[in-house]
């Protein structure tokens, strides 16, 4: 009865655990109105690099449209907003200037060769283990603080082994070099 005992406590103390670190994982998730945010990331930079990305994920819980507009920090002299995509067989990027609708019911995904947070005039390299405050701005959630984690130059994501979001979903093209 008292080994009975002891692995039922071992199993407790397991699950405690379990949850425990699940609702850690969580913690960096940030909700501004309907809208949820998480998994901020970005890659390091090599020294002297003036330009950076920055990606995540934003889930709007709620019934209504919201847009990112605006995004703003120390660690660059500007930041936009940018979508990439194939046109006719060649990878374009720009700016979105009427910002990004995020869709009730829905969920965006800033990740390399998609959509991202273009950081221009970067004051500093992005090192491996940085974390780098932002502010987002929605239309109705307004002002949001975010900090994107730097990862490693190559990285794909955080906690990623599946690889770079919508590039594994655009076909091969000669003459693309990334």
């Amino acid at each position: 009865m008292q080994a009975l005992s002891l692995t039922i406590r071992s199993i407790g103390a397991v699950l405690c655990g379990v949850l425990l670190t699940l609702s850690v994982a969580r913690a960096d998730d940030v909700k501004a109105g309907d809208l949820v945010i998480s998994q901020a990331w970005s890659r390091a930079t090599p020294g002297g690099a003036k330009i950076g990305a920055g990606y995540l994920t934003i889930e709007n819980k709620g019934s209504a449209a919201d847009r990112l507009v605006a995004v703003s920090g120390e660690a660059a002299g500007k930041i936009e907003v940018h979508e990439m995509a194939m046109n006719n067989g060649v990878m374009t990027m720009r700016p979105l200037d009427k910002g990004l609708a995020i869709d009730p019911g829905k969920t965006v995904t800033l990740a390399p060769g998609g959509y991202h947070l273009m950081m221009m005039d970067l004051k500093a390299p992005l090192k491996q283990g940085d974390k780098v405050p932002l502010t987002l701005e929605f239309e109705k959630a307004g002002k949001v603080s975010v900090t994107l984690d730097v990862q490693s130059v190559g990285a794909k994501g955080p906690g990623a082994d599946s690889g770079g979001g919508m590039m594994k979903k655009m076909p091969d093209h000669p003459g693309m070099k990334m």
